[in-house]
């Protein structure tokens, strides 16, 4: 089962809005030491929509390489087009990566049997397990818990990350699926809920910044200690809050920029970097958790 604290890891640009590979290797080995317990690359938070497939794969295939093994690599291989995410998998077959997390269609806005019949195709097109993405925030579809549960039953769909932030959801979701499929958070500021009631783990933009943090969170919440976890994620909601003051991944790539851990804060149109006032509202939560001095 894949568990625990997986960063949604962004894409590192130079100026010129290239890939930037050694940072992105940097990064990856940061993860690694900091006890993040799996990456996913070219996600939401990479930045998939403005990369085309070949620097796609490029990405994915960078990160198996630092990681070698280590912990646990998960691709985006989402498409509002049923044909190009099967394509994604097809290129990205023989990467090593462990999983694939697959986004709920955009703009289509099919229906839960569309939703049902998208999934199926992708899975099975690959031997790679999948795990399906609920975003309704972001895609304009929401994929509720019965059609889950359909999908659960394929033996190379293993898990979902749902980022509704509604518990009720989590629950009836845990309550239709196996004990063994894995019910990931895509909400930061509602993980530690999400973990407390049964969730597995968090799929998670704060982890870029705060990775050592989010692992002892998860572990913590593995292990019962909530109260211990609870201290840490009271230190870092302020992260989980003002990371999303505007779009993902645009406030936490300026942030990872801020802090030093990457060299420019670069984004491909129609991204770009946060307005000043959101610069200094994420500088100032970056201070107050201490991951910035003033």
């Amino acid at each position: 089962m894949i568990r625990g604290s997986i960063v949604a890891l962004i894409t590192p640009m130079t100026a010129n809005g290239q890939v930037d590979y050694p940072t992105l290797e940097k990064l990856v080995e940061f993860h690694v030491q900091a006890g993040t317990h799996g990456i996913v690359a070219v996600g939401t938070t990479g930045e998939s929509a403005t990369l085309p497939v070949d620097e796609h794969v490029k990405v994915v295939e960078t990160v198996v390489k630092v990681v070698n093994g280590r912990i646990a690599v998960i691709a985006g291989n989402g498409a509002n087009s049923t044909a190009e995410s099967i394509e994604l998998s097809k290129r990205m077959a023989h990467s090593g990566i462990d999983a694939f997390l697959s986004v709920t269609p955009y703009y289509n806005k099919p229906s839960q049997l569309g939703l049902i019949k998208h999934f199926e195709a992708i899975a099975d097109s690959s031997e790679i397990p999948q795990i399906l993405y609920n975003v309704p925030g972001r895609t304009a579809v929401d994929m509720l818990p019965p059609a889950v549960a359909e999908l659960s039953k394929h033996e190379r769909i293993i898990g979902i990350k749902e980022a509704t932030g509604d518990i009720e959801r989590l629950i009836e979701i845990k309550n239709l699926v196996a004990d063994d499929f894995s019910l990931l958070s895509g909400d930061d500021a509602s993980s530690l809920a999400f973990l407390k009631a049964g969730g597995h783990g968090v799929i998670s933009v704060t982890a870029n910044i705060a990775a050592s943090e989010i692992a002892q969170i998860c572990d913590l919440a593995q292990a019962g200690k909530f109260d211990e976890a609870k201290v840490i994620d009271d230190k870092i909601q302020v992260l989980h809050d003002k990371l999303f003051i505007e779009s993902n991944p645009v406030p936490v790539k300026w942030a990872l920029y801020r802090m030093g851990l990457i060299p420019e804060s670069v984004f491909r149109l129609p991204l770009l970097n946060p307005e000043p006032n959101s610069q200094l509202v994420i500088e100032q939560a970056l201070q107050q958790s201490g991951f910035l001095n003033a």
